[in-house]
């Protein structure tokens, strides 16, 4: 690595170049304002640019200000993350907007340190908010930068190693050591993005190839074993009353907030009226959906809901599917209680 820092100005303004010329026109690349930038960074975890595009359009228009979103209540924050999934990230978007806004009287934090002091806020995410809002030295490391380095360093070890993550932060560190930083950072994600890409990387485009070390490049990034996908069953059960649904509002953690339908300890043996199947981190959760009788009284964080009302209603995405699914199963004067 040390040959190749004898190299990195030269690095730096052929990439910036490229970018410059062939970079996409994100929403988020067009402000320096941090709440945007925030908003854009914690919809990209694990979500693809394309499918963050239009739900970050419509948060803003539902939150145009942090001010707006600190003052907001729980259960519009998660309505308004609905079909995102994984909604820690919607809490803790809430959760840093009351923080800047009550306890920093609307000061948002822009150097690293600080920022990591926020909920959800990690060294990836710090940095990304440091470089594109506040143009500081910030470096960051996200799965397609961790991709380029790999490759142009022609790393053979995992990169879920301790030590060649620390190798490819130190290089971003480096790299980013230079004027225009929110520039830099910038071009370096995007040709992960576009370029450099986990199968069939366009090398032969590629503005910074007679840079990369790799003999091999779609053999690279290597890593350890990778977790074994696993199979769960959830079982829930579907009950009308007089127009109404009865749904319990979840405390765990994956969906805290939300209201599904009621659970099911165990099926009664019966097929089930429908299942559907959505992943979920490291599983494949097939939910099972059998109808029932409306209970006598409700249980503890159950309620009934109006069918009519449901879309003001935050619900995971599976359940949703599934409450449609079954409507249309039922039929409309079903779904409207006339059993």
């Amino acid at each position: 690595m040390g040959q190749f820092f004898s190299k990195i100005t030269e690095f730096r303004t052929e990439l910036a170049a490229w970018f410059q010329c062939h970079g996409r026109t994100l929403p988020w690349r067009v402000t320096s304002d941090p709440y945007p930038i925030l908003v854009s960074e914690l919809m990209l975890q694990q979500t693809q640019v394309a499918t963050v595009i239009r739900y970050y359009h419509r948060w803003l228009e539902r939150f145009p200000t942090l001010h707006d979103l600190a003052e907001a209540d729980g259960s519009e924050v998660l309505l308004a993350w609905q079909g995102l999934g994984y909604y820690n990230r919607a809490r803790n978007l809430h959760k840093c907007a009351k923080i800047i806004v009550f306890e920093r009287n609307e000061k948002f934090p822009s150097a690293v340190d600080e920022l990591l002091r926020l909920p959800g806020i990690g060294r990836y995410t710090a940095g990304a908010i440091a470089s594109f809002a506040f143009d500081q030295p910030a470096p960051i490391v996200d799965t397609n930068i961790e991709r380029v380095l790999t490759r142009i360093l022609d790393l053979q070890e995992p990169v879920d190693q301790t030590d060649v993550g620390r190798v490819l932060w130190d290089f971003a560190s480096k790299y980013v050591q230079s004027t225009r930083p929110r520039l830099l950072n910038s071009a370096l994600m995007e040709l992960g993005a576009t370029i450099c890409l986990p199968r069939k990387p366009l090398c032969v485009i590629c503005p910074v190839r007679s840079f990369c070390a790799a003999k091999d490049p779609e053999s690279l990034p290597k890593k350890r074993g990778r977790q074994r996908i696993e199979k769960k069953i959830e079982n829930h059960f579907l009950a009308l009353k007089e127009g109404r649904i009865l749904l319990e509002q979840s405390l765990g953690k994956r969906w805290h907030g939300l209201w599904t339908l009621p659970s099911l300890a165990q099926d009664n043996g019966d097929f089930p009226f429908l299942s559907l199947s959505y992943p979920i981190t490291r599983y494949v959760v097939r939910l099972n959906v059998f109808l029932s009788e409306p209970p006598a009284t409700v249980g503890l964080g159950q309620v009934w809901h109006r069918l009519e009302l449901l879309d003001s209603v935050p619900m995971p995405s599976p359940h949703r599917r599934a409450v449609r699914l079954a409507a249309g199963r039922i039929g409309l004067s079903a779904a409207h209680g006339e059993r």
